[in-house]
């Protein structure tokens, strides 16, 4: 559970955007979304392969 503290002086949107920037740096929803259904090793070994790749090839397009 993210818990933030007021601060002296804060008022709400502040501190809900405290909230969300440290919600967001906890990947907490990405790893709700993984968690939602199981997916094999193989598959995600898979899946990190093809993502390797194409950043790889978007690197080489723009380098040259």
């Amino acid at each position: 559970m993210i818990i933030i503290e007021p601060q002296e002086g804060e008022n709400l949107e502040k501190m809900l955007r405290r909230y969300k920037r440290k919600f967001d740096r906890l990947g907490i929803a990405r790893e709700v979304r993984n968690r939602m259904y199981f997916i094999p090793k193989s598959v995600q070994r898979r899946e990190q392969i093809k993502r390797a790749a194409y950043r790889q090839r978007m690197q080489q397009l723009q380098q040259g």
